[in-house]
């Protein structure tokens, strides 16, 4: 083919089928779902055809990244997607909000550093958790969550399965690491020595998120043992921000909240007009 023959097919059958046909094969499927409607504006706008093409690549540039982080998202495995939108930081006045806005940014996981969300049940841990798994995402990294608890078994279980190397390079693989609701459930020794050597393994190569209900001093009711949770510490806090969320518990304030608009909106409801027939006053009960 010379530089003045136009390719195969493009001169024979009907342009949208060979079209449509080339961007499916192209894997283009934003183009193909809005090429025409972008013609028509670009035509009465009088914009010409390298606009035009611009256009159209940058609606595919723009939903390619979108189908992106959700597939990180799905991978993601989060058990509800939450945001730092729907968190109330006036609930929690412990917590420290430019730290944590400043940590949204994910510039963390570039440094390979941690977090530690400490205090007691209820106050949103897992939710702070979550929001930072959602901008790692959205900011182009892998994220994996799982419970202390989930994460263990899961190693138990690769142990006896003879699979636990494997599952070890794909935790180690993921740039976040979020375990959440570590000290709920004591582990056995097998169980704490698998999960250090998670975290051990990931340290200044990945980030790891942890959460926990308990204070430093006493994750050794956990990790069975100061030797190994000591150890576990000097890991996961070398390069570590921590959060403290110690308060009432942030979930009983929003089903209290909940409580009483449902208490106002019976109230309002309950309330009804009477017209007097012979006076036309309206009373209300």
């Amino acid at each position: 083919m010379t530089g003045d023959t136009m390719p195969i097919g493009t001169m024979s059958g009907t342009p949208q089928v060979l079209l449509t046909h080339h961007l499916k094969q192209l894997k283009l499927p934003t183009v193909l779902r809005e090429y025409e409607k972008v013609a028509r504006e670009c035509a009465q706008g009088g914009i010409d055809h390298p606009r035009y093409l611009l256009r159209l690549i940058e609606l595919e540039l723009i939903d390619r990244e979108r189908r992106t982080v959700e597939r990180r998202i799905r991978a993601a495995r989060f058990p509800a997607v939450k945001s730092f939108d729907t968190f109330d930081f006036a609930a929690i006045p412990s917590l420290n909000k430019m730290l944590v806005l400043e940590l949204a940014r994910s510039e963390y996981i570039l440094r390979r550093e941690n977090i530690i969300a400490l205090g007691n049940s209820g106050t949103g841990k897992t939710h702070v958790a979550l929001a930072l798994g959602l901008a790692a995402c959205q900011k182009g990294f892998t994220v994996a969550f799982t419970t202390a608890a989930s994460l263990v078994n899961q190693l138990m279980e690769a142990r006896d399965e003879r699979r636990l190397l494997k599952l070890q390079r794909d935790l180690q693989a993921v740039k976040l690491l979020i375990v959440d609701e570590l000290g709920y459930v004591p582990l056995s020794p097998t169980g704490a020595e698998l999960l250090f050597e998670t975290f051990s393994q990931r340290y200044e190569r990945g980030s790891t998120i942890v959460t926990s209900n308990l204070p430093f001093e006493d994750w050794t009711q956990v990790l069975r043992g100061e030797r190994l949770t000591g150890a576990l510490l000097d890991r996961l806090t070398h390069h570590v921000s921590i959060l403290t969320m110690n308060g009432d518990s942030y979930h009983l304030k929003e089903s209290a909240g909940r409580r009483r608009a449902a208490a106002r909106a019976e109230q309002n409801q309950a309330i009804t007009e009477i017209v007097d027939p012979d006076t036309g006053e309206i009373t209300t009960t």
